[in-house]
């Protein structure tokens, strides 16, 4: 059993910076991947950066996010610069622990997720 907890989200200028976290507990902190998640209403959850061996990034936020782990406080990051408003959106953390089967950027791949946190960049 893992739990993953959001935090970091708030409201941002367009232009400006948040850095997402995500706390897990409940297990060993050695997941095979962690990952990150935005959705907005009515919409498909979509993915946005993970780290396994490698990062991996979205398009979207190539350049821009970067995400980070840190075993030891049991946390991985994501650090969002250059915001944008269509990057407002409620993100979450996933956790997969059995190593797929399902490839990284697909939600069905993560078996923990977080609550969310909302993002919301201004105009």
């Amino acid at each position: 059993q893992v739990q993953l907890v959001e935090s970091g989200g708030g409201l941002v200028q367009a232009g400006g910076s948040l850095r997402l976290s995500c706390e897990a507990s409940g297990r060993t902190f050695n997941p095979d991947a962690m990952a990150w998640f935005r959705q907005v209403p009515d919409k498909d959850r979509e993915f946005v950066a993970a780290t396994r061996r490698i990062t991996y990034y979205a398009d979207s936020v190539k350049g821009r996010f970067t995400i980070s782990r840190d075993n030891a406080k049991n946390t991985v990051y994501l650090q969002m610069n250059s915001l944008k408003p269509e990057d407002t959106a409620v993100y979450y953390c996933a956790a997969d622990y059995n190593g797929g089967p399902y490839p990284i950027p697909d939600s069905r791949r993560y078996e923990y997720w977080g609550q969310g946190t909302q993002v919301i960049v201004s105009s």
